[in-house]
């Protein structure tokens, strides 16, 4: 069965088809409207034309910046403020007449990974999303998982573990509190830390080439994103023990990560003890919109 994934962004709507194996059969990029009705047209019309070219019906999962409220049945958190407040994912069924299924944008990440991915044949993988902003997705047996309040890997607004006095009650969040990890790890948090403590950058990619340049602020930044990653990390195993961790985002290319976390994870684990994998993602900016044609399975 041909499957289809679209990746509905802020600036752009994607669709991928994808055959049984993984294999990809089309791929098609759009500017995305700035309103519900065209936004649904755009996705039908990318639909319509997949199914013309490849002269086959498939299923279709879309993953969003947001989520569908299992109490309302209506998007709600999502960025792309148009869609909040209408049920998306009845609207496309009803005109495509099937059933369309629906996911957060890092709830894919973590299924594309999962089933045929970095993580691939991983009973439990955690997937976190280390961009502008900081995300997370669950995956189980390369499912999504949503939990009963539909906010399953909401890992970015927790507070950050293990605070330090310096540390405490020292960022504001978009979300209305303080302190959320995504403050810290995020590229936008890590810039930000490095700028405070003297030094000037524009991303965490940045930094990285100016530790590796020898630049003393940069490694001493680098060794507090490292630490604070840790902690965020830590607290993800000691409640869930992921099978695997896969990183995605711009801040999941610095390959420093992955030699110098394993060297710190096990301080704050529980038995200081962890060999959790974490790997950088295998399918990069392409990880979203093929996790949702995988929200119907391989």
């Amino acid at each position: 069965m041909m499957r289809m994934g679209v990746d509905l962004g802020g600036t752009k709507i994607e669709l991928v088809a994808l055959a049984d194996n993984g294999d990809e059969l089309f791929r098609k990029r759009i500017p995305t409207p700035r309103n519900y009705p065209e936004t649904l047209d755009a996705i039908i019309g990318l639909v319509n034309e997949a199914e013309a070219n490849l002269a086959e019906t498939g299923s279709v999962g879309v993953g969003i910046p947001g989520v569908i409220s299992p109490f309302t049945g209506l998007v709600k958190n999502s960025n792309s403020t148009w869609i909040n407040g209408h049920p998306l994912d009845k609207d496309l069924g009803s005109r495509l007449d099937r059933e369309v299924r629906v996911a957060n944008d890092a709830n894919c990440f973590a299924v594309s990974e999962a089933v045929d991915g970095a993580a691939a044949g991983k009973g439990v993988v955690f997937g976190g999303i280390i961009g502008t902003g900081c995300g997370a997705g669950i995956a189980i047996n390369g499912r999504v998982h949503e939990g009963g309040n539909g906010i399953g890997g909401e890992w970015g607004h927790n507070p950050l573990p293990w605070m330090t006095a310096e540390e405490h009650n020292s960022t504001d969040c978009f979300c209305g509190n303080k302190d959320c990890i995504e403050t810290f790890i995020s590229g936008t948090g890590f810039v930000r830390d490095f700028r405070a403590a003297g030094g000037e950058a524009s991303s965490g990619i940045q930094i990285a080439q100016m530790m590796a340049d020898g630049d003393e602020f940069a490694k001493q930044a680098f060794d507090r994103f490292i630490d604070r990653l840790a902690r965020s990390l830590a607290h993800v195993i000691n409640m869930m023990d992921p099978d695997m961790i896969v990183l995605g985002g711009g801040v999941s290319n610095i390959d420093a990560i992955y030699t110098e976390l394993p060297k710190v994870l096990p301080q704050y684990v529980v038995g200081r003890e962890c060999r959790t994998p974490v790997v950088k993602n295998l399918f990069g900016a392409s990880s979203g919109v093929r996790g949702a044609a995988w929200l119907w399975g391989k």
